[in-house]
């Protein structure tokens, strides 16, 4: 099967949330510490709870940890694009993915490492990706935990799950903690760390809509449109914006960047587009400490973080104390990448800690969510 036909997109007709649809092994030139490696197409669900097709990759460990050790760890990369040849699965296969420090880091603790590509990236035709819309994000998160469990490759243990991700990645986790005690109450899910998070979109929106976040606003203003296609929300868009998100949604994030560096308001009807009603909406929606995970949450972030503000996550950890969640936090005096290395160590450890409690208890579903979840049995 060649890379064209592997990632075609499959049919959904009779699937469950996390059933396996296809794996292969492929190659992972930078990891040292992989003894193995297999793409996976797998079913999750959208915004919409609608079962949609996924893909992502998982990673074995040269030698798997001792029984109370180990662990699947599932890993969410930061935003690298809205198409193109950037999701994390073929990145890995060809040498090309930027960010390695974590996941060999993983491997070398004897852990399992799965990383979902995020909605929209990678299988054929399937964009463009759903930029910072965290709640279907967290169902693939959730959903490729479900595959793993099902048999990704046989030599997978069945461990506790830990989910770590940074930027939009920690976004992404933060919301599978909320989401998993009645979407996935069979994934034993005992830890997240999430760094350089904003659980406010609304607040963040004036970050990134100019200056060096402006390439991210217009990725945000069309991974959100595509999340809730539903909604009329690129009626805010000039002839002009129409063009722009056209080809924008086709690019990886550093030719996205470079092509589009205007303020967000260029590509609009009016000055502060996320003040229009439908965005507001969806704006709201996208907030994060909804719920209190069942499972410790560990945020971090940069003083000096120049793409999130340390402030927004600030407000993140506030957000979280109040609904009463279990929560930690770590400030480093660092900006946004820095900051993602010299965690590493910290994220890792408080990880490792997790793993080895009990399992959370499970609260009941809140009411208004999860009316279409799939609640399978782990065999």
């Amino acid at each position: 099967m060649n890379n064209s036909d592997f990632y075609d997109t499959p049919t959904v007709t009779g699937s469950r949330a996390g059933d396996l649809v296809r794996t292969r092994p492929v190659f992972v030139p930078q990891l040292t510490s992989a003894a193995g490696a297999w793409q996976v197409i797998y079913i999750s669900t959208n915004s919409r709870s609608e079962l949609v097709p996924a893909s992502g990759i998982v990673l074995t460990p040269e030698a798997v940890a001792e029984p109370g050790a180990t662990a699947i760890l599932v890993y969410c990369t930061e935003f690298r694009g809205l198409g193109g040849v950037c999701a994390p699965s073929q990145l890995l296969a060809i040498g090309a993915e930027p960010d390695t420090t974590g996941i060999e880091a993983a491997l070398r603790r004897g852990w399992v490492v799965a990383i979902p590509d995020g909605e929209g990236l990678g299988l054929t035709g399937g964009g463009p990706h759903t930029f910072l819309a965290a709640r279907a994000g967290g169902r693939a998160v959730l959903d490729l935990a479900r595959a793993v469990y099902r048999g990704a490759n046989p030599d997978v243990p069945v461990a506790p799950v830990v989910a770590w991700g940074y930027a939009d990645g920690g976004r992404v986790v933060a919301a599978a903690g909320e989401l998993q005690p009645w979407y996935a109450p069979e994934v034993d899910l005992r830890g997240i760390a999430a760094g350089a998070v904003a659980s406010d979109l609304a607040a963040l929106a004036p970050a990134f809509s100019r200056g060096l976040g402006a390439g991210l606003g217009l990725a945000a203003l069309i991974g959100l449109s595509r999340a809730y296609d539903q909604l009329p929300l690129r009626h805010i868009l000039t002839e002009a914006g129409t063009r722009a998100v056209a080809e924008a949604q086709h690019l990886t994030d550093a030719a996205l960047l470079k092509r589009f560096p205007q303020p967000v308001a260029h590509w609009c009807r009016r000055p502060d587009p996320w003040n229009d009603h439908w965005w507001r909406r969806v704006l709201a929606l996208e907030t994060l400490a909804h719920t209190m995970p069942a499972m410790p949450l560990h945020l971090y972030h940069g003083s000096d973080d120049e793409i999130v503000p340390v402030s927004a996550g600030r407000r993140t950890l506030i957000a979280y104390r109040q609904r009463g969640t279990e929560v930690s936090w770590r400030e480093y005096g660092a900006d946004h990448r820095a900051t993602a290395d010299a965690a590493t160590p910290d994220v890792l450890a408080r990880l490792g800690e997790n793993i080895t409690r009990r399992p959370p208890p499970k609260p009941g579903r809140p009411i208004g969510e999860g009316e279409h979840s799939e609640h399978a049995t782990r065999p």
